[in-house]
């Protein structure tokens, strides 16, 4: 079976990259990209897999155990656009060719200079040979980097005011995972290439285990009354783990389980809460237009409220608090 997804990826890819692809890197003068094309294709392809799968997995979980049941579903459709948009269309562009390209440029330049660029299998010599264990540590450490990046981004006011856009959202579902706000996903973006630049991730791998990381943050986003037991939940996020997180209670500084895929760093730096509870979800303080807006009007009212936040006095926000 895997032999054959392969083999039809693959194939789907090499269509892909010649009717399509390279016309338009031959049109716009790119062809200087034309070594990399079919493996933009390839991960594109993959990233529109890993979509059908998610939804045949989350879409009928959803329909049989909700949480919640919206007769109105228009802010759903708003987070489905901003899924296919991140997962066929930038994120192959940003995961795989911006990243292999710095990669490239920084492993000649620190090679030139007579260093010779670390990677997890040479730091971790066990670890050769060991490829599924190789990318279950890869993922931790990705995980782990996001835990940090995912707390700091509750920790200022201004960062905040971008990431709320991603909390706005009182329709929570399994697309909502890439609804954020295009700067805070630029320095996600720019924080995941120096991890994974500093770890020595294969530029092939670095996209594919985004999409495994983001199936687990789609399933735990979706409006399912599910957990996966007391140990299970300790193991990977779930559904309930996570909403607990998207709570009303918990918007903003008072969060908790900012983990995304493994739950051990909540445990590991106290941030863990395994309440057995389905809080509605939403952000009091963010604009209307970040919860219930199309995308322009979402983009604009989060860089609306990041300005705002800027530019308020710290001792003003305080008193707010």
């Amino acid at each position: 079976m895997l032999i054959f997804l392969d083999r039809f990826f693959n194939m789907l890819a090499g269509e892909i990259d010649q009717y399509l692809v390279l016309p338009l890197l031959y049109h716009f003068g790119w062809m200087q990209w034309e070594e990399l094309s079919f493996d933009w294709a390839l991960i594109c392809v993959y990233g529109l897999f890993a979509v059908i799968v998610t939804y045949a997995v989350c879409w009928p979980l959803e329909a049989l155990f909700p949480i919640e049941r919206w007769d109105d579903r228009k802010a759903v459709v708003t987070d489905a656009f901003y899924t296919i948009l991140n997962r066929v269309g930038v994120l192959p562009v940003v995961s795989f060719l911006l990243f292999y390209q710095v990669q490239m440029w920084v492993n000649g330049f620190v090679v030139d200079h007579g260093y010779i660029p670390p990677t997890l299998e040479t730091l971790i010599p066990p670890l050769l040979g060991h490829p599924v264990i190789t990318f279950i540590a890869y993922a931790l450490i990705l995980d782990c980097a996001d835990y940090w990046r995912h707390r700091l981004s509750h920790s200022y006011r201004s960062w905040y005011a971008l990431h709320a856009l991603h909390h706005a959202q009182r329709q929570m579902s399994f697309w909502s995972d890439d609804r954020n706000h295009l700067l805070d996903d630029l320095v996600a973006a720019i924080w995941f290439g120096i991890v994974g630049l500093a770890i020595g991730i294969p530029p092939l791998q670095f996209p594919l285990l985004f999409l495994f990381m983001r199936f687990i943050e789609s399933l735990s986003h979706a409006n399912i009354k599910l957990s996966f037991g007391w140990l299970g939940d300790r193991l990977i996020v779930s559904p309930r783990f996570h909403r607990l997180h998207h709570g009303l209670r918990a918007a903003g500084r008072n969060s908790c389980n900012y983990g995304a895929v493994f739950p051990i760093w909540d445990v590991v730096f106290g941030t863990a809460d395994f309440s057995a509870e389905y809080p509605p979800t939403g952000d009091r303080r963010a604009p209307e237009s970040m919860a219930t807006g199309g995308y322009i009007a979402q983009q604009l009212g989060g860089l609306q409220f990041f300005l705002e936040q800027w530019r308020q006095p710290a001792k003003a926000h305080r008193s707010s608090s």
